[in-house]
């Protein structure tokens, strides 16, 4: 009796303590903005036929990652029309010339911009609003969307992103409850891709354009979308989300960037600092950790910058790398390490405090692009490919590979983990994995 106890008290403590690692993923890259997850019960061995717990087909075209708070999924798509003969992209230049990118498209059709909920228990959608349809301002990528800036949720409304086509707040039963703008951006005819960072009551965006001149910071209102401080930049047309940093007793919005690594005070959008950029077109995202913010870039040129938050009086810049970074997945930071993927899918990681080299070029699976950023959770980093397959390998110094799930369909968002379920967004479904329903 005394052990049944016991161990009646053990699975008790055991549950206590899962269900405080259990976290929404509210954001872009998870609770912290930086794709890492404090959950331990969470799968890892999954197929199309197993341990899938619904798959929901979505309507239209979006790369925006699935955000989860309590029983609710949030997602966004674009759906694509007929042309429009009165649409016209703006006239783009690159280095004072006019220049057409060859992979833009879709900028001369009308769009059904949207938002949807899902039911995390079920899988069905529980509402499904248009925020916006019409003419779009600018071209795409052909293998972007324009729903690809992920929402983000304080737990009590969720704010939508589609750049161009505004800025637009719901409460958790789809009541539109304000929209706003921070007016036309162009990017080169390549779309958005930046997500919004929430800080206290402001929803911050960035927003770099073309060839610097109109890039600007913004910070709205959570209650009311109106614009509470701008802040110019010169660094040129980028698609990198900012992260909120805490250092000290203070906390620090990191931009990436072509021409200047930047912090800014998030509260006024006053500028703290700036390093030298990464010298390219910027995609991942930053992380931080160990007292510093790490920033990739990966086109045209392959770098890594570690940055001392607080230099004392020394050089900012306190290692960097040049090999091996993709062009728009993100970097993780997770534990003493730091790991990135190649376009190509070769992992690299690296001693997060001094940048050396612990192992490079593991590839997992068969070859495929990466779009997706790597996710750490459970002592594990997932690396999830274009092909639909999510390799596990052990975080550590040692390479260690566990194994790959296959889901057998195109991804480009991340995946997302909230209270042990794993959320897929694929090129045609909402994917849950959780064993235990």
């Amino acid at each position: 009796m005394h052990r049944r106890s016991f161990l009646y008290g053990a699975f008790v403590a055991a549950a206590a303590e899962l269900a405080a690692l259990a976290e929404p993923w509210p954001q872009w890259r998870g609770p912290r903005g930086d794709g890492t997850s404090a959950e331990k019960a969470v799968p890892l061995d999954w197929s199309p036929t197993k341990n899938i717990a619904w798959k929901t087909p979505l309507p239209g075209r979006g790369h925006s990652s699935p955000v989860a708070w309590g029983n609710r999924a949030f997602v966004t798509t674009s759906v694509e029309g007929d042309i429009l003969p009165d649409a016209k992209p703006p006239v783009h230049k690159l280095e004072g010339e006019v220049f057409v990118h060859p992979d833009a498209t879709a900028g001369n059709r009308k769009h059904r911009l949207s938002v949807l909920c899902v039911d995390i228990g079920t899988g069905k959608i529980l509402w499904d609003r248009v925020a916006y349809e019409g003419k779009v301002y600018d071209d795409r990528h052909k293998a972007g969307s324009y729903a690809s800036p992920t929402p983000i949720t304080d737990g009590k409304a969720l704010y939508v992103w589609f750049e161009s086509q505004g800025l637009y707040c719901y409460d958790f039963s789809g009541k539109l409850v304000w929209q706003s703008s921070a007016g036309p951006i162009a990017t080169v005819g390549m779309g958005p891709g930046t997500s919004p960072v929430l800080y206290n009551d402001l929803i911050i965006v960035q927003c770099d354009q073309e060839e610097g001149e109109p890039s600007f910071l913004a910070a709205f209102s959570t209650k009311t979308g109106k614009l509470v401080w701008k802040q110019k930049r010169d660094d040129p047309a980028g698609w990198s989300t900012p992260i909120l940093v805490r250092n000290g007793s203070r906390t620090e919005l990191v931009c990436n960037g072509w021409k200047s690594i930047r912090s800014y005070n998030p509260d006024s959008g006053e500028l703290l600092w700036q390093a030298p950029g990464l010298d390219g077109y910027i995609v991942p995202s930053p992380v931080a950790g160990n007292g510093m913010v790490y920033c990739t870039g990966g086109h045209p040129n392959k770098r890594v910058y570690a940055l001392r938050l607080n230099p004392a009086g020394g050089e900012r810049l306190a290692w960097r790398y040049d090999k091996g970074v993709g062009y728009v997945a993100s970097p993780l930071c997770y534990g003493n390490c730091l790991y990135f993927i190649s376009d190509g899918g070769l992992l690299t990681c690296l001693d997060a405090a001094s940048g050396k080299l612990l192992y490079e070029g593991k590839r997992q699976g068969k070859p495929s692009r990466h779009y997706s950023s790597l996710v750490g959770v459970a002592n594990t980093v997932w690396i999830t490919s274009e092909q639909g397959d999510t390799a596990i390998v052990r975080a550590g110094a040692e390479y260690e590979f566990i194994g790959v799930n296959s889901l057998g369909e195109s991804v480009y968002a991340s995946p997302a983990i909230a209270d042990g379920n794993v959320l897929i967004r694929t090129s045609e479904n909402l994917v849950c994995i959780n064993p235990r329903s």
